[in-house]
């Protein structure tokens, strides 16, 4: 497995929207550091971060988290909690929890060498007739 050269962070990949302000920023930066670990498994210029609030400091606020990784599906964690950083922590955790959910799915079970390896090559053709007849039967 090879070191990404870039690593991604939260800070240089995320985008505050809706709801938030570029003061805001800074202190968001903060409370999702603990993304960091799991996204340095990724490129920073492949990965986008975006965070946006609802009604933000009312009753019935949604923070909503969406994270784009480059060659995988887009990630949207939401959070109605009532306290705006109750809330961010909430679409934070579910966040870091998915991105492991994907990574577990995309890694091959139940063997370490492989997992460390990389997958086998194909098998070579075989030039005996008649095992390639009874294969193709």
């Amino acid at each position: 497995m090879s070191a990404v050269t870039n690593p991604a962070t939260v800070a240089e990949c995320l985008r505050v929207g809706a709801g938030f302000s570029q003061g805001d920023r800074n202190w968001i930066v903060e409370q999702f550091a603990t993304l960091d670990s799991r996204l340095a498994a990724f490129h920073a210029d492949a990965t986008e971060l975006e965070v946006s609030v609802k009604d933000r400091e009312a009753r019935g606020q949604k923070v909503t988290l969406e994270c784009w990784i480059a060659g995988r599906q887009k990630i949207v964690t939401t959070s109605g909690e009532e306290d705006l950083r109750a809330a961010l922590n909430d679409a934070r955790d579910d966040l870091r929890r998915r991105l492991n959910d994907a990574k577990t799915r995309q890694e091959p079970r139940h063997n370490k060498h492989v997992r460390e390896m990389g997958q086998p090559a194909a098998e070579p053709a075989t030039d005996d007739p008649e095992r390639a007849d009874a294969e193709t039967a």
